[in-house]
């Protein structure tokens, strides 16, 4: 019996030390999504500090991509609509970083062990990738829009224009610039308090 007990008790224990990849309750409120997830609102400041891109940036961008949960993936696709035939791509986590992309990051900033879906991962590879767009691209680490649209194509993608033939993107990004302002609003009254 003493033996059943510990399993059950080692499973309970390693069960709870799962992430938490559900998202935060408060996505519209900047101020109430760092007061409820300290740890996301930190790892964005850190962020702000390496990198330069600023807090409200990437919680538009993040919300955008995974709404603050960790361990999102896209959907499967499906042949003839019932056989599946995988993901749409390889993106994951709170960042939806793609697999070469993540690997590139890791190489070049020397973090091999870093998580898709760890929140301080995540906002230092926006970081890295939004620095290396301002770099590359000349588009500020302050244009939301335009980050959003080089983070989604690809910075050689952006710099092609495939942007341009996608209205429903263009849209897409518009929304993000209009949430990054927003919080961006939201972030300082709250600072203020």
């Amino acid at each position: 019996m003493g033996k059943v007990f510990r399993a059950v008790a080692l499973l309970l224990v390693l069960g709870s030390c799962g992430g938490n990849y559900s998202a935060p309750s408060s996505l519209e409120n900047a101020c109430g999504l760092a007061d409820e997830r300290p740890k996301y609102f930190r790892a964005m400041q850190a962020t702000e500090r390496r990198w330069g891109v600023p807090v409200h940036v990437q919680m538009a961008v993040i919300h955008q991509e995974s709404k603050f949960i960790g361990n999102a993936r896209t959907p499967y696709r499906f042949a003839l609509g019932v056989i599946p035939m995988g993901r749409q791509s390889s993106a994951y986590g709170y960042s939806q970083a793609l697999d070469d992309t993540w690997s590139e990051y890791q190489d070049e900033v020397g973090r091999g062990g870093a998580r898709r879906d760890r929140i301080q991962d995540a906002t230092d590879f926006m970081g890295w990738y939004f620095d290396k767009s301002e770099k590359g691209l000349g588009i500020s680490k302050h244009d939301a829009r335009g980050q959003y649209l080089a983070y989604h194509e690809g910075r050689s993608g952006y710099a092609r224009g495939s942007h341009t033939a996608k209205p429903w993107l263009l849209a897409v990004s518009d929304r993000v610039a209009s949430r990054a302002e927003t919080y961006r609003m939201q972030l300082q009254a709250c600072r203020r308090r």
